[in-house]
């Protein structure tokens, strides 16, 4: 396994009540004694990355790990996006026939839901990202790991793989940190009538299910080939959707294992299908956010996520964007900006190494201290002048340009806020922004759309990311 660096080392465990218990690692030796429940704890000094080490455990028996190194502790959470498997992704044969790191190790959190937060989670034992294991492992968790080893030293990297496809937010957050807001009692609600609705859902799939029983039964007499099986649907008793429900079987386990910090990639299904929808995703995933930090008590550390990428959905797209967006508000996040590398018609891009490598670029910024330009443009304020709009911008970096010929994706607004095509023009740091049609612009937005036709960049190669400047 992999064990944070600079942090306190926590080992905990079940041994008999009063049973004593010695913990050794690295040449020091923590002692304590089972409580009546069974449950010990200790903390070892923390000290800088390295190994292979080894960690004695010994109480009425002993048990030894070995192999341990020391370094940082990433976890990758969210929903398909992040589950999207490295096999899956542009070049897999190369990439994974490439992929011998050893002092980068992975395991993963088997799917479960609770309705209290747990103690103990089922996971994979932990693996270097070797061929065969590297394969099956979060392809954005992999290049984001990847290129962190290569620009931070070789330092070790560990990754705690915790998701799930096609969950929204609010089932990563726990009762505590929904409860707390007012503003999130509509989760309540919209759960209130998912169960109302569940044995109407539950019926109809049980209708589903003896069809495909039944088409399975004439495949196999006629040797034809199984259909795939019907999904039972998650928004019932037990399922993924549950509030918090999987922030209690999940995450709520991981808390007490010291973390660097995490990586997201998630709010395909709040702007989709989720009943709540984008309107509540800012307050909901900020909250998520603090919630997490607060669980591990660990100050705020560093949160990196990804904002939706292009793609042919509905739209409410452009929202849940601004609400990952208005998120940079917290301290210490960062948003891979993927606006530009999405695919229209697939909701999974298979492009994974960009976005984990713009997740790097900002953990190496926001965790790591280093300076450089880790974001492309992201929207400051718009200010009116003759006859237009004239848009001021953060992470500039070494200027903006407009990738691939004329500036695309800009509309402007009077005061009826009715958004015609805009023309852009750049000026050193800022856009000037004008339409024929709109002799008094108002407000301006950029990339205001699904998937929109956009190519505002800084000179870095980062996208702008899609802004409006008016609710």
């Amino acid at each position: 396994m992999v064990l944070q660096r600079g942090l306190p080392v926590h080992i905990w465990g079940k041994a008999q009540p009063g049973e004593a218990v010695a913990v050794s690692f690295r040449g020091e030796t923590q002692q304590t004694k089972a409580g009546d429940g069974g449950r010990w704890s200790v903390y070892l000094a923390p000290g800088e990355g390295g190994g292979p080490f080894e960690l004695t455990v010994k109480g009425a028996n002993t048990i030894a790990f070995k192999d341990i190194l020391v370094g940082d502790v990433w976890v990758a959470s969210g929903q398909s996006n992040m589950e999207f498997k490295l096999r899956q992704g542009d070049h897999a044969e190369a990439e994974i026939a490439a992929a011998r790191y050893p002092k980068i190790r992975r395991t993963l959190i088997s799917r479960k839901v609770a309705d209290f937060p747990q103690d103990d989670a089922v996971a994979q034992p932990w693996v270097a990202m070797e061929p065969e294991t590297a394969a099956n492992s979060s392809a954005v968790a992999y290049f984001f790991a990847r290129h962190l080893q290569q620009k931070e030293g070789g330092v070790p990297i560990g990754i705690i793989e915790s998701f799930w496809g096609g969950t929204p937010v609010e089932s990563w957050m726990s009762l505590h940190a929904i409860g707390e807001d007012a503003a999130l009692m509509p989760i309540f609600a919209g759960w209130a009538k998912s169960l109302d609705a569940w044995p109407a859902v539950e019926a109809q799939y049980q209708k589903r299910l003896e069809s495909w029983n039944d088409t399975m039964a004439k495949n196999k007499a006629a040797g034809g080939q199984a259909p795939p099986k019907p999904g039972r649907p998650e928004t019932g008793p037990g399922g993924a959707y549950t509030p918090a429900g999987l922030y209690n079987a999940m995450i709520a386990p991981l808390t007490p294992y010291p973390i660097k910090g995490a990586i997201w990639y998630q709010g395909e299904s709040n702007a989709n299908a989720n009943p709540n929808g984008a309107s509540l995703y800012a307050r909901a995933f900020q909250g998520m956010i603090r919630d997490w930090r607060r669980a591990w008590g660990e100050g705020d550390f560093p949160f990196l996520y990804v904002q939706l990428a292009n793609y042919r959905a509905n739209p409410s797209w452009p929202e849940l964007r601004e609400a990952q967006r208005e998120t940079l508000s917290l301290a210490n996040t960062g948003m891979a900006v993927t606006i530009d590398i999405g695919n229209p018609a697939n909701i999974h891009p298979t492009n994974k190494q960009d976005v984990g490598l713009r997740l790097a670029l900002a953990a190496r910024a926001v965790a790591y201290g280093e300076k450089l330009e880790y974001s492309g443009p992201l929207f400051r304020q718009a200010l009116r002048e003759a006859g237009g709009m004239r848009v001021w911008f953060e992470h500039t970096g070494g200027g903006l340009t407009a990738k691939g010929g004329a500036l695309k994706g800009f509309e402007v607004a009077g005061a009826d806020r009715k958004f015609v095509p805009a023309e852009g023009r750049i000026e050193g740091g800022s856009v000037v922004v004008t339409a024929g049609a709109v002799a008094a612009p108002m407000y301006v937005r950029y990339g205001w759309a699904d998937n929109p036709d956009c190519n505002l960049y800084n000179t870095d190669g980062l996208p702008a990311s899609p802004f409006r400047s008016v609710d």
